[in-house]
């Protein structure tokens, strides 16, 4: 069932390309699920927020929590690269692949429907307490839960294709093969500076000085993210920055390997 999600959302996002009139914008998704009794969905509680979501608390009865990255394809990456705003193309490509995640997440739903089975959905973003900055249902997490990757220095989830690129999650009361599900880790650290100490550039590229000696300061992050929504308003709501993931070891691809 894990190659009929993925081959489901492969071709949503090229109908997505395609009907839209886009140029290649996205490499090929990264597809996982975790169960619902995986005991690290219980400690996103205490990782993340108090009150975040159990994947029960958004559909009674789950059974697997189904995550998937997008990965931007090189060039939008290498536009945002470098001092000043987020480009033009970062913006775009941050409003595109959420309106392409909520495609994939209707598409999903009809598979599932035809299995018999019921999802529940969770916006690719704006699903966070404006005041707290925090998330109850975060992708990052629900993606590192399935294994598709580990946490660098930034607190952005590197992934085989690096760290550009956009999160989406669902669940379902549908049961997977057990042979599908992500074990429950731990799992391989990619991100140079834990491994061996060293790069640390993520933190040195954010210009709104988020990254302090007393922690990461999601305020400073936000704000410099909302500047950019206003140099970009005529888009839409692009409240994007993307300074500390681009230009990196870890930007396209496993900086480990």
């Amino acid at each position: 069932m894990l190659g009929e999600v993925t081959a489901r959302i492969i071709e949503t996002l090229g109908e997505y390309e395609r009907s839209h009139g886009l140029p290649k914008s996205w490499k090929t998704p990264l597809v996982a699920v975790a169960s619902a009794a995986n005991a690290n969905f219980a400690r996103l509680k205490e990782v993340v927020s108090p009150t975040h979501l159990l994947p029960e608390d958004i559909l009674p009865g789950a059974k697997s929590g189904v995550s998937f990255f997008i990965p931007f394809e090189d060039w939008i990456v290498h536009e945002n690269t470098g001092e000043g705003p987020a480009s033009r193309s970062w913006a775009l490509a941050y409003l595109q692949t959420n309106d392409l995640i909520a495609h994939i997440n209707v598409s999903l739903e009809s598979l599932f429907q035809s299995r018999g089975a019921a999802t529940g959905k969770i916006p690719a973003t704006h699903n966070f307490d404006e005041e707290r900055l925090l998330s109850d249902w975060s992708h990052r997490h629900i993606a590192y839960i399935a294994g598709l990757g580990s946490f660098g220095l930034n607190n952005m989830l590197i992934t085989s294709q690096g760290c550009c690129g956009r999160f989406g999650s669902l669940v379902t009361d549908f049961a997977f093969p057990e042979a599908e599900y992500a074990r429950q880790g731990p799992f391989p650290e990619r991100c140079l500076h834990k491994l061996r100490g060293i790069c640390g550039l993520c933190r040195t590229r954010c210009p709104a000085g988020a990254y302090t000696p007393e922690g990461f300061d999601r305020h400073r992050c936000y704000a410099r993210c909302l500047e950019n929504a206003r140099r970009y308003e005529s888009l839409g709501l692009a409240d994007v920055c993307g300074k500390c993931v681009t230009g990196l070891p870890c930007s396209l691809r496993d900086p480990s390997l």
